[in-house]
């Protein structure tokens, strides 16, 4: 039971520090914001929870006397004048200001979440929990910390109303407040009980939700939209949807009646038995046998006991729910925004206009958590200005190795090094100017054609022109390189096939000025015939640089001056095409075996 308590009270306390962290994170970026909100809320209620309690005191007080009504007008107009000034500040926050105030807050929730991501390490990225909790934070912390926002407004709106009322009653009889904290200690703990089933139902739910969820991309996605149309998919599909339907209802009803319960006992038992019943006997007796208090006391004391109840009531279980679920998710927050990144940035900051000799040096690596070297021992030197060809089966290790070399990883031993130097002394974004570099999952922005190309919102035309004539891009665009690629902004935006995708992708290696360029399967979307011409033209118009290529079609490797043939993680043979194909090895029988599949397929064509 000790740890339990122990465990309850570190929640509580952990909930409260995460709070406290992204009230902190409001107030850095919008503290009008906060202010209004914690103000104007509680100016907007305090009007009400006074008349509810004082005012209507005061009237019956007055009409009791029989004369003086005069006097009920005079607080009338005073008490219309306070609402319709705090309402008109209340509602020119409310509408004018913070609606701007919230795209400010989502802004800054956001760029923030951007920066730490564009500063982690590429490595961070093979972290199951570092890329929740980045999706987490992507999508729900402008909700959350609005929810923050809310509850806190909430709580403080009233503990305010309760202790306004609170006083109120203590002058009129404190033994009222008997009733009332006997209200508190019965509501307090069956609150916490509605809160943990409330908790339990949505972490009994979490999976059923994120399966609704694949449900919905499946269903709106353009990526399924020919499967589900020219196959039985969708009825495949439907059927688990129906079925998650089900097993949602399942789950979610012992949920549900176990809440009614706790909410029956909460609301009307302690309400009932000692608010509605209790105060109004004891304090009817006062005002109507003993003429202890008058009328007015009473209906004050009754509508003052019945509002603290409800804010009790508020407070231990609909504020509880959310003040533990919110703290939950600000705690991820916390843990994405406080992960450290291993790749440290050196000093060196040269940026080279030639290409110059590069040096893996006895190179092994393996991923973080894992035991298995991806890379071992792998030893080679590139000349200036030579084209490098890596080949093998997947998973040989040859996109592991460009990435060590553009160190998006370090290496786990050895170490690479360009001109002599060490490229771990480099800084980090220094050093990525030296490459030019296109993956296999290269990706098109909703920018336009030139912008695509240069990678900065300021492209230089004739430069974009002879990029993309080097990539063998030659389709004609509405605007030329100021059309609009993707339609996220543009309605009328260009939409492209895989390879003239590809070869914008392949058109960013040409409009760089840098010594060193990588390309990880350059024409995979395109035809032989498309990938031939292709591989020509970059091989001439990237004479000036050193290339480094891979490729599982060996047709492309032929103009490579030296080729490695990686398996398993080490270089098993190297060499020129030719010699290569005279040692009669592994990439002799790969090259054999593609030309006569490509040869089997021209013949039945």
């Amino acid at each position: 039971m000790m740890s339990k308590g122990k465990n309850k009270i570190k929640e509580n306390s952990n909930a409260l520090k995460n709070y406290i962290y992204m009230l902190k994170f409001i107030g850095k970026h919008t503290p009008y914001m906060l202010f209004g909100y914690l103000f104007f809320d509680v100016l907007a209620n305090l009007p009400w929870t006074l008349s509810n309690v004082v005012l209507l005191k005061y009237i019956i007080d007055v009409a009791t006397e029989g004369t003086g009504y005069e006097r009920i007008l005079y607080v009338l107009i005073i008490f219309v004048l306070f609402v319709v000034v705090t309402n008109l500040c209340v509602t020119t926050f409310y509408e004018f200001s913070l609606p701007k105030q919230r795209e400010k807050l989502y802004f800054s929730i956001y760029k923030t979440i951007y920066k730490k991501a564009a500063k982690m390490d590429y490595e961070a990225y093979d972290n199951p929990e570092y890329y929740n909790d980045l999706v987490l934070a992507m999508t729900s912390m402008n909700e959350r910390a609005y929810g923050v926002l809310t509850n806190t407004q909430d709580i403080i709106t009233n503990i305010v109303g309760v202790l306004t009322i609170g006083a109120v009653i203590i002058s009129i009889d404190p033994v009222c407040l008997v009733f009332i904290f006997l209200c508190v200690v019965i509501m307090t703990p069956i609150g916490r009980l509605i809160a943990k089933v409330n908790v339990d139902r949505t972490e009994a739910m979490t999976p059923l939700d994120r399966k609704n969820l694949y449900f919905s991309r499946v269903f709106y996605l353009q990526d399924y939209a020919k499967e589900l149309r020219l196959s039985g998919a969708g009825k495949m599909v439907e059927k688990r949807y129906n079925q998650n339907i089900l097993d949602r209802i399942t789950t979610i009803s012992p949920y549900l009646r176990r809440q009614w319960q706790l909410y029956f006992c909460q609301e009307s038992l302690p309400m009932t038995l000692l608010i509605y019943l209790g105060i109004t006997l004891f304090m009817g007796y006062k005002a109507i046998v003993t003429k202890e208090v008058g009328m007015g006391d009473f209906a004050a004391t009754f509508n003052g006991a019945a509002s603290i109840s409800n804010s009790v009531f508020a407070i231990t279980s609909w504020f509880a729910i959310s003040f533990r679920e919110n703290g939950l998710y600000v705690e991820k927050f916390k843990r994405f925004m406080n992960a450290k990144e291993k790749i440290i940035n050196g000093t060196d900051k040269t940026v080279y206009e030639k290409p110059v000799t590069i040096k893996f040096e006895n190179v092994s690596f393996k991923y973080p958590g894992t035991e298995k070297y991806i890379l071992k021992n792998i030893d080679l030197e590139i000349s200036p200005y030579k084209k490098i060809a890596l080949v093998g089966y997947n998973g040989a290790g040859k996109t592991t190795l460009t990435n060590l070399l553009l160190r998006l990883y370090d290496v786990t031993d050895g170490r690479i090094t360009i001109d002599g130097k060490d490229i771990r002394d480099w800084d980090i974004k220094t050093y990525h100017e030296n490459f030019a570099a296109v993956f296999q999952d290269f990706s098109l922005f909703g920018a336009t054609l030139g912008e695509n190309v240069s990678m900065n919102d300021a492209p230089e035309d004739e430069k974009v022109r002879v990029a993309l004539g080097k990539a063998t891009f030659n389709k004609e665009l509405p605007d030329g390189t100021d059309s609009i690629l993707l339609r996220e902004f543009d309605d009328n935006g260009v939409s492209l096939s895989g390879g003239e995708a590809q070869k914008i992708a392949i058109a960013r290696t040409f409009y760089k000025d840098c010594p060193f360029a990588i390309l990880d399967e350059p024409s995979a979307n395109l035809d032989p015939v498309a990938e031939y011409s292709l591989n020509h033209s970059m091989a001439k118009a990237a004479d000036d640089k050193t290339v480094i290529f891979i490729s599982h079609r060996l047709s492309t490797t032929v103009m490579a001056d030296e080729i490695y043939m990686l398996e398993n993680g080490e270089i098993i043979e190297k060499g020129s095409h030719e010699e290569l194909m005279a040692l009669d090895g592994k990439y002799a029988y790969m090259f054999r075996l593609q030309a006569e599949k490509y040869s089997n397929h021209q013949n039945k064509g």
